[in-house]
């Protein structure tokens, strides 16, 4: 099972936005087997998750979390389909 972390400043607009918006990437993708969660990224920890996605704006200050992948765009669909196709590739998912 692979775990995707999403994390924000405060662990609920934006990170659970993201959250949703890659499980619908896994769903349209036909991605079973992957769990995904939100955090804040103060009680972020690194064994909550194998694969961290964040938006640009805390790039430098999630370094700490291990295996980090940054967004420019937390919105731009395009983007975060792509990102999360890679690693499912990476991972062997599809």
């Amino acid at each position: 099972m692979l775990r995707i972390g999403t994390a924000c400043g405060s662990g609920l607009g934006s990170s659970f936005m993201v959250q949703m918006n890659i499980e619908s990437v896994l769903k349209e993708l036909g991605v079973t087997n992957v769990e995904v969660e939100h955090y804040d990224l103060g009680g972020a920890n690194p064994n909550d998750a194998d694969i961290w996605i964040v938006g640009r704006d805390l790039a430098d200050s999630s370094g700490h979390l291990g295996d980090v992948r940054i967004l420019n765009s937390i919105i731009d669909m395009d983007e975060l389909k792509e990102l999360v196709t890679r690693i499912c590739q990476e991972k062997g998912l599809i």
